[in-house]
């Protein structure tokens, strides 16, 4: 599937800006990871997964990651995708465990995207270039900031990646800066 494909796909289920908007954050923050763990040759690959990951969200949440295979199945996708986007549902509302680094950083990075983006909004810059592991820290233990991103779905991500939280935080903040996502 190609990037043109994938948008095309991701706008009939979607208009909102804020999901359009989410939807090409992870694309580029799961491009950034590819290059960072070293699959460049699948970059394309990843970034759409991160641009369809959340493509029944909008229409049906409460079918999230289930109702999109069925959707991306009628269009032909690639298992392979289909498979990667639901995994980051796991627990939540699938069961696919996310096996793959690929799945494994969607799953980890996709509420933490959320929660850094709330964090970047209360900043005097909006932006997340001049934001600190530290800041994102704090706003993490606080329950009721961004109440709707699971810190739980973010901790287990984190143990999934066999990272740190602050290393989760310091990798997708540094992703995030590096191909300049602002809010």
């Amino acid at each position: 599937m190609k990037r043109e494909e994938a948008w095309n796909l991701l706008t009939r289920y979607n208009q909102e800006s804020y999901h359009l908007y989410h939807a090409q954050v992870m694309e580029r923050v799961m491009r950034y990871f590819a290059l960072r763990e070293g699959f460049a040759d699948t970059a394309e690959f990843w970034g759409i997964v991160g641009l369809l990951h959340d493509l029944d969200f909008e229409q049906f949440p409460q079918e999230h990651c289930i109702r999109q295979q069925i959707i991306m199945k009628e269009y032909g996708v690639d298992p392979a995708i289909i498979r990667a986007t639901a995994s980051h549902g796991w627990e939540l509302t699938v069961d696919i465990k996310p096996e793959h680094r690929m799945e494994k950083i969607l799953y980890a990075t996709d509420e933490l995207t959320g929660l850094i983006g709330a964090v970047a909004l209360m900043r005097p810059s909006k932006s997340v270039r001049d934001m600190e592991v530290r800041s994102i820290a704090k706003k993490f233990k606080t329950p009721m900031f961004a109440a709707g991103c699971s810190r739980e779905v973010i901790r287990r991500g984190a143990d999934l990646l066999e990272w740190t939280l602050e290393e989760l935080f310091a990798n997708t903040l540094e992703a995030m800066k590096s191909v300049d996502i602002v809010q």
